[in-house]
């Protein structure tokens, strides 16, 4: 901090810890490519085969992620496919949970994530709650929306602060099963004034816009 002119943090729960450290910090959020991220067209094969409803995962799958809660959901509704996309690291593989609907797809393309977000009735964010999730502002949070799927959070700070207004929010297993249900239980009007909620999010966030504003903090400082 004394070396730096200028700081930028990755989310409202950094900025608020560490504004007071320094006479410039500001707030960038995790943003999206949301054209990347449009609902595709075409489900993903490695997952089409599959019954709905569907509820998915994608990111690395490691001591952040809750894996028992992810066992709880799927052991309580053994209908609902849980599809889990994406690397396991910095935990022994043998420790996630193996259950006939859950299904460990491992790390897959940018490219393919839209295929997967957009087979999903329902979207995961089943984070831990620990010091490795204390400062977290999960990216995929509007990923999720830009493809127009609803999801279910526990209580991340960066979640629930700007988009708990959008976000189901659950902080015992018992509650996000629950919440689950009543995300995947909406009436068709109800997920049609939803996705638009989330579209005109979507529609004021970009990287560009970020890259755009921390470049004119740079230039007015230099």
């Amino acid at each position: 901090f004394k070396a730096a002119d200028l700081v930028f943090t990755g989310g409202p729960s950094l900025y608020n810890a560490k504004r007071e450290r320094h006479d410039s910090v500001h707030c960038f959020p995790s943003s999206v490519d949301a054209q990347h991220f449009a609902c595709a067209a075409a489900d993903h094969p490695l997952q089409a085969h599959l019954p709905r409803p569907r509820v998915g995962w994608c990111g690395v799958i490691d001591e952040r992620v809750d894996l028992d809660l992810v066992a709880a959901l799927a052991d309580a509704r053994p209908q609902w496919q849980v599809v889990m996309v994406g690397p396991i690291v910095k935990i022994d593989p043998e420790s996630v949970p193996r259950r006939p609907n859950i299904h460990w797809l491992g790390q897959r393309g940018y490219d393919e994530l839209p295929e997967f977000i957009s087979g999903w009735d329902l979207c995961l964010l089943p984070f831990a709650l620990n010091e490795a999730t204390r400062y977290i502002s999960p990216t995929k949070t509007l990923e999720y929306m830009a493809c127009g799927r609803p999801a279910v959070s526990t209580p991340i700070r960066d979640v629930v602060e700007p988009y708990g207004q959008l976000v189901s929010i659950a902080a015992t297993a018992e509650d996000f099963i629950h919440a689950c249900e009543a995300v995947l239980g909406r009436s068709e009007r109800e997920r049609a004034c939803h996705a638009d909620a989330m579209a005109e999010v979507v529609a004021r966030t970009s990287w560009d816009a970020t890259a755009e504003a921390m470049a004119a903090l740079i230039e007015r400082t230099d």
